[in-house]
């Protein structure tokens, strides 16, 4: 009996020596976050981490809902606070549960009260991990509705391109325009600069030749 409850001990002490350390934290199943450079989506994405990758937390930002941590490889980010755990994911607890209690099967054990216990880690682990499976459903919805605004900014950005060189042909079709008119202005300024021009010259024959053709006519009747 004493060997029993010894036994019991230390399944037990197995069970929560993770749950007695705060320091590590790990990410949640089933999907992967960011690791970004700073606390806001608007910071650069350094890495992708995985669900269940062991992090160190170095600090808690309430405000914004992040938390500095670092990676066992030494990179150092920001991740949300709402992605990480003060114990391992649940499926690996399962995994661990699952195992331990096959092996407390084969070995015959009829402890009722460890196997109530097992099961009832089993069942939150299982309510994790549909909690989980639900978080991993809002982010791939999250996920597409980002995609598509990404696409859509893309596209906006590609009218602006070839409107951008529209204005610049229309541009310089003014600027053509604008030069043929002042040209076609210059050459109606000298023309017209060339025909006073040939009036004046015109006017000034017409008058030195008149008053001979009167003088000649003159001369015509006194011989008379």
């Amino acid at each position: 009996m004493m060997e029993k409850l010894a036994r019991l001990a230390l399944l037990w002490l197995i069970i929560l020596a993770p749950l007695a350390h705060g320091a590590p934290g790990w990410v949640t199943d089933e999907f992967e976050i960011t690791l970004r450079s700073g606390p806001s989506t608007n910071n650069t994405i350094q890495m992708m981490v995985g669900s269940g990758t062991q992090l160190e937390i170095l600090e808690r930002d309430s405000d914004s809902g992040y938390s500095r941590v670092t990676t066992l490889g030494g990179t150092e980010g920001w991740v949300l606070t709402r992605y990480l755990m003060g114990q391992r994911s649940a499926r690996e607890q399962l995994s661990n549960l699952t195992s331990q209690l096959t092996s407390s099967i084969s070995r015959g054990s009829t402890m009722g009260s460890q196997l109530t216990a097992i099961k009832s880690e089993y069942d939150s682990a299982n309510r994790q991990i549909t909690n989980l499976e639900r978080v991993k459903a809002t982010l791939e919805e999250e996920l597409s509705d980002i995609k598509k605004t990404a696409a859509n900014v893309l596209d906006i950005n590609r009218q602006n391109r070839t409107l951008m060189g529209d204005l610049a042909s229309s541009q310089i079709r003014a600027d053509t325009l604008k030069q043929q008119n002042r040209e076609l202005t210059s050459q109606t300024t000298r023309y017209w600069f060339m025909s006073g021009a040939l009036v004046l010259v015109f006017g000034i024959i017409l008058g030195i030749w008149l008053p001979r053709i009167k003088w000649k006519r003159r001369t015509g009747y006194e011989k008379w």
